[in-house]
């Protein structure tokens, strides 16, 4: 069967995953995806593996974006000030990507391609944590509290969690000044047991 002139993976995975972002991970199906196209479903077997195929294809693109936008982040600044702004693209993405973000969660670990792009962004954070000459067993337990942070803020967030009328920005401010503080902590003790 021949291709739809013009229809490719990445018009696919892109159109997919505005989709995602905006009728959320839950809803989306190949024949909402070829709806949006404008094309029948059967034309997107052309250029993905069925939905399967389709969110792994989401869930690298999510994790690609995500290490770009903390790169670009930190790009220029270091330390703290480089931190907090990751920590703020963390944020502003699982927020207004929500779809793709969603797919980023538990990337496949037999998969290398995905594994890989994971790993990068495990990367990024801990590249931006060396001066801080953390022991490469606490480096890893801070990247885990970056993630919890960035990750559970913006989920309560989107899922409207926050009912207090108190100010979201300066809540999540607050936040990310506390985990510095707990970094410059970590620093003074180079011992994986402390």
């Amino acid at each position: 069967m021949a291709s739809r002139p013009g229809l490719s993976r990445s018009i696919i995975v892109q159109a997919a995953g505005e989709l995602a972002d905006r009728i959320g991970l839950d809803k989306l199906t190949l024949s909402e995806v070829a709806k949006h196209l404008g094309v029948r479903t059967p034309s997107l077997y052309n250029h993905i593996d069925g939905m399967d195929g389709l969110r792994r294809e989401l869930s690298l693109l999510g994790l690609q974006e995500l290490d770009r936008r903390l790169q670009r982040a930190a790009l220029g600044k270091a330390g703290d000030q480089a931190i907090s702004a990751m920590l703020q693209a963390y944020r502003a993405f699982a927020k207004e990507r929500p779809g793709v973000y969603a797919t980023t969660l538990a990337p496949a670990k037999d998969d290398e391609l995905l594994r890989s792009a994971s790993d990068a962004i495990i990367d990024t954070v801990l590249t931006v944590l060396e001066p801080y000459q953390l022991h490469p067993d606490v480096a890893i337990h801070i990247v885990r509290g970056f993630r919890a942070i960035g990750h559970g803020f913006a989920t309560l967030e989107v899922a409207n969690g926050f009912g207090m009328p108190f100010e979201v920005e300066e809540s999540y401010e607050r936040l990310i000044a506390t985990f510095l503080l707990g970094l410059c902590m970590a620093t003074e003790s180079k011992s994986p047991t402390t």
